[in-house]
């Protein structure tokens, strides 16, 4: 029985999952009040009379996260509290003859690809005149930007391929009027991503282009940092590293998930990469770069995974001091290499090898936290939380990285979207605290 009146062109939409997911959401909303729809991004009211879930299916707790979301949108819809559910996105994408069955009550599934169908679905039009239109959820003053869609790569433990499809690069000339119009807008930072960035412009232009993009968002007025997420390691440019040394406004900071070091755990999964080439390449980023704050992922208990292949990878971690770490425990997916292999690690050890991966670099990030007290830093102001202002320096990316934190009183004057001067006084393992200079 409804309790409320529901708002019949009012359109809810849910992400789950990584930036990608909420680039693919924001161009969905834009599209959608285009046509005139009232659009939320994760609405509190909870009067629309349609969700539509944008779902994650990389790795199982991602999957489970989804799965859940959907059930709790169809019970809600069998009370009437919302009309119409739909859902999208890589889960969608990967699983949709299974969904149907089992979840019968969401009203259409639509995978990655399907952004027309789904419009046209809710008696909307696609315009392709709207060239970089987005409804950001993000902070305006930054914004996820989206390189390319799809993977070519073959690596043995990840389902992306099968969800997103081969690798498509974004035309040079469509990506820098993006980033006009999202600079006009008031955005100050670009976040670049793709499933893989340093293979942007091998299928257009037959050749490797990063740097050269890169190069020519730089010159667009307004844009203050230009950060790059998730390079590849084998086949990696170093043209972009000039480019990262020379422009002011590209930020010397560079995501590069690395994923194991161990040579057989390498070799299994596929990287096209060695331990050697992989210090050497670390080596020459440092070298090219200096200062680069280097960010990568790894992951523990893929199949095979020996207590010595762990050691291992705790002795680079240990010894190459990453400035930012996160890793993931092995997720067995369906249709991967990897999936005809035995899945031997029991789960508790690959949370524990996880554990002691993040243990160790705790201590490293509390040392390099630790030698920027004193220091001025330059800040782009994100948000105020309670009595804080909250930021970061240009070697972190929102979510994921260190935060500072700079007491709100009456002796600082500081605005969201705008950039500081932050002294350091304080630090802790994942935090800064200062005033501003």
């Amino acid at each position: 029985m409804k309790t409320k009146t529901l708002r019949k062109n009012k359109v809810n939409v849910v992400t789950l999952g990584c930036s990608k997911n909420l680039y693919d959401s924001e161009i969905l909303m834009g599209q959608l009040q285009a046509n005139r729809f009232e659009v939320e991004h994760e609405s509190q009211t909870d009067d629309a009379a349609i969700v539509i879930i944008n779902t994650c299916g990389f790795i199982d707790n991602a999957k489970q996260e989804s799965i859940d979301t959907i059930l709790r949108y169809v019970e809600a819809k069998d009370a009437g509290a919302v009309e119409k559910v739909y859902v999208t996105g890589c889960l969608s994408e990967r699983y949709k003859p299974e969904l149907e069955k089992e979840i019968p009550e969401v009203d259409a599934w639509f995978g990655t690809r399907d952004l027309p169908r789904l419009l046209k679905t809710l008696k909307a039009d696609y315009k392709h005149e709207l060239v970089g239109e987005r409804l950001l959820t993000t902070p305006a003053h930054y914004a996820y930007f989206k390189i390319s869609e799809g993977c070519d790569r073959p690596c043995s433990f990840c389902a992306i391929p099968l969800m997103r499809g081969k690798h498509v690069s974004i035309p040079m000339e469509t990506l820098i009027e993006q980033a006009k119009k999202l600079a006009s807008q008031g955005t100050k930072e670009l976040l670049l991503i793709a499933q893989d960035s340093t293979y942007y412009g091998l299928d257009i232009y037959k050749d490797r282009r990063l740097a050269e993009l890169m190069n020519r968002l730089a010159d667009v007025q307004g844009i203050d940092w230009i950060r790059l997420h998730y390079a590849f390691p084998s086949g990696f440019p170093e043209d972009v590293l000039d480019v990262m040394r020379e422009r002011s406004n590209i930020c010397k900071y560079l995501d590069m998930p690395l994923q194991h070091v161990s040579d057989a755990m390498l070799q299994s999964m596929r990287r096209g990469t060695s331990k050697a080439k992989t210090l050497q390449l670390v080596e020459r980023i440092r070298e090219k770069v200096p200062g680069i704050a280097l960010r990568t992922t790894l992951i523990t208990g893929y199949p095979g995974e020996t207590e010595a292949d762990h050691e291992e990878m705790l002795r680079w971690v240990e010894d190459t001091r990453f400035d930012r770490l996160g890793v993931f425990t092995y997720s067995h997916e369906e249709n991967t290499h990897a999936y005809s292999l035995n899945d031997d690690v029991p789960a508790e050890v690959k949370q524990a090898r996880a554990e002691a991966v993040m243990e160790v670099q705790q201590g490293i990030s509390a040392t390099l936290n630790q030698a920027k007290v004193g220091n001025t830093f330059k800040v782009l102001i994100d948000r105020k939380e309670g009595d804080y202002f909250i930021g970061r320096t240009e070697f972190d990316s929102p979510e994921v990285d260190n935060e500072v934190l700079v007491k709100a009183d009456n002796s600082t004057y500081l605005r969201i979207g705008d950039f500081a001067q932050v002294k350091i006084e304080k630090a802790e393992e994942f935090d800064l605290y200062g005033v501003q200079g």
